[in-house]
């Protein structure tokens, strides 16, 4: 009974991941404005097409991402609550986009190497568009 209770079990946790990689969720960014007083910002879900980076950059008016001012690693797939520690300080009002990078065209895997406008851990852009979100901190 044991042995089939187990193979049920495992049977429909590999269905289940199939099933999940098969819709093939589509990449994005969850985050609403939050307080940063506590020196992080946090995403409520990142939805990674590929281990990555979530890259928090300042943002303006004008939507363009600017300086990155904190950053934290990406598994594939969905990430949970994704706290990124901020590097300088941001004010109440300052706009912040929170962006997937890719882990890719870098010196090493697992190093954080993107500089504004470079390649190595640069942006990804499905279909050319980038994929983020952007909050107000509080």
């Amino acid at each position: 009974m044991m042995k089939t209770t187990f193979t049920a079990a495992l049977f429909a946790m590999t269905a289940s991941a199939a099933l999940a990689a098969g819709h093939g969720m589509a990449p994005g960014v969850s985050a609403e404005d939050q307080d940063v007083s506590g020196g992080t910002v946090t995403a409520a879900s990142v939805i990674a097409p590929e281990n990555g980076w979530l890259v928090v950059h300042r943002t303006g008016e004008d939507m363009k991402p600017g300086p990155v001012v904190g950053y934290a690693s990406l598994k594939k797939g969905e990430n949970t609550d994704v706290s990124a520690i901020l590097q300088e300080e941001v004010a109440a009002g300052d706009m912040l986009m929170l962006m997937i990078h890719a882990e890719e065209g870098g010196m090493a895997t697992g190093v954080f190497e993107y500089t504004l406008g470079a390649k190595e851990d640069g942006p990804i852009k499905p279909d050319g568009n980038l994929v983020m979100a952007t909050i107000t901190a509080q």
